[in-house]
């Protein structure tokens, strides 16, 4: 004890304990029946328009979350320009109609291309979206940035190049092992193929494909994890920056963790499907006199239903396990410099079940119900989150924003930066 306070005096901006340390939960004051005005007239607007009113259905929702979200007793505010918005709309939709043709037309090279550039582009779409976001997130006069460099950006998309280049080697290296599988294959695509046959998979080609998907899942946990880390180390509010902690591995264990649970559910809808079937042949083999048609096709009906409704419901649980996971593996581990950070108590068996209900009377009410299943999901996730300011809010943000003003021309630059380019 005597050895952390003698450390403390010797360098006391690096820990929290230095500073009265202040704790604000924070709050969503939203509620399922307001977002359903707001969600109805959009979904509305979105289908009489041909989806023409998309950005601005998004806009109205981005609002409405962020004005209910309450951090230190203040609202969150999104300031994004419509046009902004309105912009990246028309760029995404120009180029999806733009790749649809060249696939219906059947122009080999131009989807070549396309793809190609994709790749290319994929980081700066990001970054881009990225730097938009933020750069439209205001709280207590206080602006959110996203400072990264394009040459960061790129250096931390390399899993999108690497995944390229593992399944251009897989494909080489199945020429080389089995040339006429590869020969098969590509009959198999030509239009003008009678009857190639299928080709030949040798246990040399199964290995390929299964360390080609092993990489490639691999380096799509990468990129997560080098987007993530990326984020919050080059977001900034006034001159502070962000803090991060989690690793690699962290990440590995929860998807890890993910697919065990995944596994668990299947078999489980398995064993269900299995008594289902059962039972429903029963009805067929026992005594006619005692079983009626209807009853017969009423439990096939419902048997069908159920083991649709299962399927679903089978990657819902892992699907939010790790949303979840994800979710406290951010929130407790990340901070703003040395004057703020961030813990999370959110509870992932109560999340779980929460959107298996969710999704259950979303299906039951034909989609109806999804406006009171996200907001429900939103504050049990936003309220799980604790803000620990050192030095109290308004002292901490009166700095900040004197800072924020000193640095008028880069706010300038910044708001200039960045389209919304992905959902």
């Amino acid at each position: 004890m005597d050895h952390q306070q003698s450390g403390a005096a010797a360098a006391p901006v690096s820990g929290f304990a230095a500073q009265e340390i202040d704790a604000h939960p924070l709050e969503f004051t939203g509620s399922g029946g307001e977002y359903f005005r707001v969600w109805i007239v959009n979904v509305l607007l979105t289908i009489l328009t041909l989806g023409i009113y998309t950005p601005w259905a998004r806009r109205r929702t981005a609002q409405y979350f962020y004005g209910h979200t309450l951090v230190a007793g203040s609202p969150l505010e999104f300031t994004a320009p419509q046009s902004r918005m309105v912009k990246g709309f028309i760029i995404l939709v120009m180029l999806t109609i733009a790749y649809q043709i060249a696939v219906n037309t059947g122009q080999d090279t131009a989807v070549g291309v396309f793809l190609l550039v994709g790749a290319l582009l994929s980081p700066f779409i990001w970054g881009s979206a990225m730097r938009f976001r933020l750069g439209s997130t205001r709280w207590r006069g206080l602006r959110l940035q996203f400072t990264a460099s394009w040459g960061e950006v790129y250096k931390a998309s390399w899993p999108v190049f690497a995944i390229a280049l593992v399944w251009f080697g897989v494909f080489f290296g199945i020429q080389y092992l089995a040339p006429e599988s590869a020969n098969a294959l590509q009959e198999l695509a030509a239009e003008d193929s009678s009857d190639p046959g299928l080709p030949s998979m040798t246990a040399g080609i199964w290995g390929l494909l299964a360390m080609g998907l092993l990489l490639s899942i691999m380096c799509v946990i990468r990129l997560e994890y080098n987007y993530k880390s990326l984020l919050v180390l080059r977001a900034q509010v006034g001159a502070e920056a962000g803090r991060w902690k989690p690793v690699y591995m962290d990440f590995i264990k929860v998807w890890l963790a993910t697919v065990a649970v995944f596994l668990l559910f299947v078999l489980g809808v398995v064993v269900v499907l299995g008594v289902l079937a059962g039972g429903t042949m029963a009805l067929f083999i026992d005594d006619a006199k005692t079983r009626s048609f209807a009853l017969i096709m009423v439990a096939i009906i419902v048997g069908i239903f159920g083991g649709i409704f299962m399927l679903l419901l089978t990657s819902a649980p892992a699907r939010a396990y790790r949303e979840a996971r994800m979710f406290q593996l951010m929130w407790d581990n990340i901070g703003l410099s040395q004057v703020a950070r961030f813990k999370c108590g959110l509870r992932t068996h109560s999340f779980v079940l929460l959107r298996v209900k969710n999704l259950f009377l979303t299906l039951l009410t034909l989609g109806l119900y999804r406006p009171f299943a996200r907001v429900s999901e939103y504050r049990m996730k936003a309220e799980s989150v604790t803000l620990h300011v050192k030095g109290g809010v308004d002292q901490v943000t009166g700095a900040m924003v004197r800072q924020q003003q000193q640095g008028g021309i880069g706010d300038a630059l910044a708001d200039a930066a960045g389209l919304d380019l992905i959902g």
